[in-house]
């Protein structure tokens, strides 16, 4: 809750490379959101993929892994479990289905976080349970020693600590104390810095990034998975953690490097998604929906470019096309002449 706490007091002037990430998030929401109401019946095998490589990446960061035999079946079918690892594999896609499934109707709430921790952990005895001792982060080295690499919240004060965290997302979200992406990155650190469970943490974690996702309407974390970049990019993860945990627990620390390395994940998602689809043939007269909602959506006059800017994917010739089309069907009318000229619906 400590970077949260800072955030209260809105910084004046935000970094410039997190101003860059907001900046180009923002105009890839835009994208994305053109490309999931335009396109969703290119998109199962996405959904399908992300769900697969989440399930796997989450765990493997945490040393869990399966038979790669076994994992699309583990995933999307109903086999017998044979060991420990399966089960948490199929816990981590239960979690993901149901967060999917709800997606902003599900609760940032205290009974949230416990039931995606019970879900992800699976039958052991402390699923779904904040620790019972303290559990420093430890760092272990090859030659046997080791070093306290940060002392997360005693176990006494975790459920306070969450709910304070829980209470502070709210805030900052209602009292816009910083942009809701920052918020967001600011909550997932301070989250993993109170380390609230024995065991899966990081896990929870990035369970509660993909549902904040869905809270402020990015819905990329269903088609590409977050996990898996994540774990692409784990020594940047653990690094950055790192650096913005010093001096959390006297609100002195410095939370940039590890929100701009959430927001660099972000924005690679958003990135590959849009290649993604962009690969995925498109079917006959799918262009042409595409283009022909869009002008459906302007409220008065558009301009071609305009258009394109709402159409990615789709080539200016095909725009132009699909704008005679309308127009000879007398639905849109052409103001004026040249590459500025204004359109209009009619009627």
């Amino acid at each position: 809750m400590m970077t949260l706490r800072q955030f209260s007091t809105s910084p004046k002037t935000l970094p410039a490379s997190a101003a860059w990430y907001l900046a180009d998030l923002s105009e890839a929401r835009g994208k994305q959101d053109l490309f999931t109401r335009q396109a969703p019946q290119r998109l199962k095998a996405l959904r399908e993929h992300a769900l697969i490589e989440s399930a796997i990446s989450s765990n493997r960061i945490e040393g869990v892994t399966v038979e790669k035999s076994r994992i699309k079946t583990l995933i999307l079918g109903r086999p017998l479990l044979r060991d420990r690892d399966e089960e948490e594999v199929r816990g981590y896609r239960n979690a993901l289905k149901l967060i999917h499934e709800q997606g902003a109707g599900l609760p940032l709430a205290k009974k949230t976080v416990l039931q995606l921790h019970r879900l992800a952990r699976g039958e052991i005895w402390d699923a779904g349970k904040f620790k019972e001792k303290n559990s420093d982060i430890i760092e272990r080295y090859a030659d046997g020693s080791e070093r306290v690499r940060f002392r997360t919240v005693p176990a006494a004060k975790t459920a306070e600590a969450v709910s304070e965290l829980l209470t502070l997302w709210e805030r900052c979200l209602a009292e816009r104390w910083v942009p809701p992406l920052l918020a967001l990155a600011g909550f997932n650190l301070d989250f993993l810095c109170i380390h609230p469970f024995r065991d899966g943490n990081g896990r929870v974690s990035r369970l509660l990034l993909l549902l904040q996702c869905y809270h402020l309407g990015f819905e990329v974390g269903r088609y590409i998975s977050l996990e898996r970049l994540i774990e692409q990019n784990k020594e940047r993860y653990y690094e950055t953690l790192e650096q913005s945990s010093r001096r959390w627990h006297e609100g002195r620390h410095d939370p940039w490097p590890y929100v701009n390395y959430l927001l660099s994940i972000l924005k690679a998602a958003c990135r590959e998604f849009e290649e993604r689809v962009g690969e995925i043939r498109s079917p006959r007269g799918a262009k042409t929906e595409i283009v022909e909602s869009a002008v459906h959506g302007f409220a008065g006059a558009f301009t071609l470019a305009e258009v394109e800017r709402a159409c990615p994917g789709v080539s200016r010739d095909m725009v132009r096309r699909v704008l005679r089309g309308l127009k000879s069907a007398g639905k849109v009318e052409c103001i004026g002449r040249g590459p500025g000229a204004q359109w209009r619906r009619k009627g």
